[in-house]
């Protein structure tokens, strides 16, 4: 009986050993062409893009020191952040302009724009990091920073239309409901691009 049991184990573990190696199929590994080498970006790909919620950003910076390597990676993903926000907001601006009846067109758009900056410059020290990375290059002894930071939609939006509300020039006539749509509009636009 004992023999017989041992038998049915014995088939048993050797049908299931045979089902798993005939079960997992090798991948076919992909080659780096000839000259190349694939170089693996840290804070990097499809969760750090911005979508229609969030403004993010990534950049790496590279020094001697450590902390001026970590200062640089974060001034250069501000920049980048400020410069997405700054192309997105100017659209958003000429497009409620455009499609609001101002009197002065061309006053409200400036009045737009600089607020913008105002605005950018003001909601960018508020940027928060959601991946930062440090790495040592063992040849140059370069200390290599990789972050990426984001910034909520939603906040910008409501700090934007705060100091719309409060400008002389086109409280009368602004609408927050209309100045939302067309920057929701402008924030799905830019997720798709990604």
């Amino acid at each position: 009986m004992k023999r017989i049991q041992n038998s049915i184990l014995a088939a048993t573990l050797i049908l299931g050993i045979g089902v798993t190696f005939t079960s997992c199929k090798k991948k076919p590994i992909e080659k780096t062409p000839a000259g190349e080498v694939t170089i693996l970006e840290k804070c990097s790909g499809q969760q750090y893009f911005s979508d229609k919620n969030t403004f993010r950003a990534n950049a790496t910076g590279e020094s001697m020191d450590r902390e001026t390597a970590k200062k640089k990676a974060r001034s250069n993903a501000n920049a980048e952040l400020a410069k997405t926000i700054k192309v997105t907001m100017k659209i958003v601006g000429d497009n409620y302009v455009n499609s609001s009846e101002f009197n002065n067109k061309e006053e409200v758009t400036e009045t737009f724009n600089e607020m913008s900056r105002t605005v950018v410059d003001q909601e960018l020290q508020g940027a928060m990091k959601i991946c930062d990375e440090l790495t040592r290059n063992t040849s140059t002894g370069n200390y290599v920073a990789y972050i990426a930071i984001e910034l909520s939609g939603t906040k910008l939006a409501d700090s934007y239309n705060d100091k719309l509300s409060k400008d002389e020039r086109i409280k009368v006539e602004y609408n927050y409901e209309k100045f939302k749509e067309t920057f929701e509009e402008e924030m799905r636009k830019l997720e798709e691009q990604n």
